[in-house]
């Protein structure tokens, strides 16, 4: 087992109405006065949570800034268009009302407007480390990402077409309030994609190097409880219990109980999802339920143990075949895209696909340019 600090300063607040509950009395706690308020599109205002959040903040002594518009797959450009606008403002917190893109977003936007950043993209390039951060709270209604727990932000930038990630333990959410019922409106198809985003990252890190035992149960348990709520969650969209226990999951996926004792995951499959929701804006778990079986497909060699070890979990014969049926056999389940032919991509795609691959640090480093042009017939279902 490898060496490990386990250190999460993120506190959840976790049930019914805890935003009701909950919201105001910890905005008071840290005297806040000058809050930014930044969510999405528009769905939290059609959902009725925005009017939630309004009723929440009215009359209190405070200056309320907003910006929405964050993007499914969100940009800098946003992130430097709110920082630009709000540097003046002496903003105390940042309230994040929306689903990974917005959370992750805002986790930029309090780094930049702590340490005065300008552009923001030179925390992801390395040119600049994040050094501080302002105080964010978090209230989520979509369950996928994990973001809600962890130290981890992903944006593209639309001038360099790249998706990059940054890690910091300066951008932890300080308060993330989990409701399961602001989960309810999320459409099915979106729903299954974050189940989909859940059973990768649990997945990758279990792909990991490294003998951690109950690491890995941990990462099994997530993935066995994924897969038992997706079709449950199919047939009632309402179920609170349901709706709870996938976003319990969700958050657990990602905010290292299922890394400890171990080497940093495997994200190679995360980068092929960026390089296909970068240049064809589709959503993130669309891209890996094409991506991910792709990779096993290419790796069943190099994680023997790994595969192994999922077969008899699952109780499966014919050990690495069987797995990658096994998870293609549920991916078309629950209606999510097997192949790139699925979100209607074909072969004409293929140089502009493998220049993005190859252009990604990760995966120029791990693959040839023969391996990722396998990679590319195999999503394409050859």
């Amino acid at each position: 087992m490898k060496n490990f600090i386990l250190h999460n300063p993120t506190k959840i607040i976790f049930g019914k109405d805890v935003v009701s509950d909950f919201l105001w009395k910890e905005i008071a706690a840290l005297s806040a006065r000058n809050i930014l308020l930044v969510y999405g599109k528009g769905s939290i205002k059609k959902n009725g949570i925005y009017q939630q959040i309004m009723e929440i903040l009215e009359d209190k002594s405070i200056n309320l800034y907003e910006y929405s518009g964050i993007k499914a797959n969100p940009i800098v450009e946003d992130v430097n268009h709110v920082v630009a606008e709000h540097k003046e403002k002496s903003i105390d917190l940042v309230l994040a009302v929306g689903g990974g893109s917005v959370i992750d977003s805002a986790k930029i936007i309090a780094a930049a407007l702590a340490t005065n950043e300008n552009d923001a993209w030179n925390f992801f390039t390395g040119k600049q480390k994040i050094g501080a951060s302002l105080p964010l709270f978090a209230v989520l209604t979509v369950a996928a990402t994990g973001t809600e727990m962890n130290p981890l932000a992903v944006l593209q930038n639309e001038k360099a077409m790249q998706k990059l990630g940054v890690r910091s333990s300066k951008i932890y959410p300080t308060l993330s309030f989990l409701d399961p019922s602001y989960t309810f409106s999320v459409p099915i198809p979106q729903t299954m994609y974050g189940i989909v985003d859940i059973i990768a990252h649990a997945l990758e890190n279990f792909f990991a190097m490294g003998n951690a035992q109950l690491s890995d149960a941990f990462a099994l348990s997530i993935i066995k409880e994924s897969m038992e709520i997706a079709p449950l969650l199919q047939k009632s969209p309402q179920d609170y219990d349901l709706r709870a226990r996938v976003m319990y999951a969700a958050t657990n996926a990602l905010n290292n109980l299922c890394s400890y004792g171990k080497e940093r995951g495997n994200w190679e499959a995360h980068s092929i999802g960026h390089v296909l929701s970068l240049l064809y804006d589709i959503a993130h778990g669309a891209s890996l339920s094409i991506a991910f079986p792709a990779w096993m497909k290419m790796n069943t060699q190099a994680y023997p143990e790994h595969f192994q070890f999922l077969a008899e979990n699952f109780c499966l014969e014919n050990g690495n075949e069987a797995v990658v049926e096994y998870f293609e056999a549920f991916f078309k389940k629950i209606g999510v895209p097997l192949r790139l032919s699925d979100i209607n991509l074909g072969k004409e795609e293929k140089q502009k696909i493998l220049s993005t691959l190859s252009k990604d640090s990760r995966l120029a480093k791990n693959y040839s340019k023969v391996e990722l042009e396998r990679l590319f017939d195999l999503m394409l279902g050859e």
